[in-house]
C-alpha cells in the first residue's frame, strides 16, 4: 500500500490504496515514516494513485485510536527535517491526518480538482499540533480556523492563492512538473541543498 521508487537521485513515495481513497493505517504510517526516515536521496516527493491523495486515517483505525497516534507526528516530523527537498505532488483531495505531511513538505503542486479540509471538529479528534502551526504559517489564524473549526473545504484554485499550494499543473503531468521543480536541487550537491533549507 506503500509503493517506493527512485529516479536518479529521486525517491517517489506513493501512496497506493485507491480501493480506499488511500486512507491511512497505522501499518501505512509507520511504512511512510520508516521510507523517509531511512532515505538518502536529494529530492522525496510524495504521491498517491486514484482521485484521492489521502482520505487520512481509516475510520476503523482512526476510532481505535489511530487519531491519537504519535506515529502523525513523527512522519511530518521527518518530513519536515529531511535534509533533501521534499515535494507533495497532489494527485486529488486531501483530507484529515494526511494533512500533516502535505504540510510538511517544501513544496506542494496539486491537480486542479484536489480540495483540502480537515474535519476534526465534526470528528471530534484534535489536529495534531505541529499540523495548526505549519498550516497558520502558510495561510494565516483566520484561514486556518476557515478549515480546521468551520469545516470546509478549499478548492485547489484557492489553496493556491492562500499560499497552501505552490502550483496547480495538469494531472497528466504531476510527476513530470514535480520533477521540473527539482531540477535544479538534483544537479546540486547534497550538502548544498541541505544548507539552503536550513537558511530558508
Amino acid at each position: 500500500m506503500i509503493r517506493s521508487s527512485t529516479d536518479g537521485d529521486c525517491l517517489i513515495i506513493t501512496l497506493d490504496r485507491p480501493d480506499k481513497a488511500n486512507a491511512l493505517t497505522p501499518d501505512m504510517l509507520e511504512k511512510l515514516a520508516q521510507t523517509v526516515e531511512g532515505a538518502t536521496a536529494k529530492v522525496v516527493i510524495l504521491t498517491g494513485t486514484g482521485r484521492v491523495f489521502s482520505a487520512g486515517a481509516d475510520l476503523d483505525a482512526a476510532r481505535a485510536g489511530l487519531a491519537k497516534s504519535p506515529l502523525w507526528e513523527r512522519l511530518s516530523g521527518a518530513v519536515a527535517n529531511y535534509a533533501g527537498l521534499t515535494i507533495t505532488a497532489i494527485n486529488g483531495t486531501v483530507a484529515g491526518g494526511a494533512t500533516g505531511m502535505v504540510l510538511a513538505c517544501d513544496l506542494r503542486i496539486s491537480v486542479a480538482e484536489a480540495k483540502f479540509f480537515y474535519p476534526v471538529m465534526r470528528l471530534g479528534f484534535l489536529p495534531q499540533p505541529s499540523d495548526v502551526k505549519r498550516l497558520g504559517a502558510l495561510v494565516g489564524p483566520a484561514r486556518t480556523k476557515f478549515i480546521l473549526m468551520a469545516g470546509q473545504k478549499v478548492p485547489a484554485g484557492d489553496a493556491l492563492g492562500w499560499g497552501l499550494v505552490d502550483q496547480i499543473v495538469p494531472a497528466e503531468d504531476l510527476i513530470g512538473s514535480a520533477k521540473v521543480l527539482a531540477s535544479d536541487a538534483l544537479a546540486a550537491s547534497h550538502a548544498h541543498i541541505t544548507a539552503i533549507k536550513r537558511m530558508i
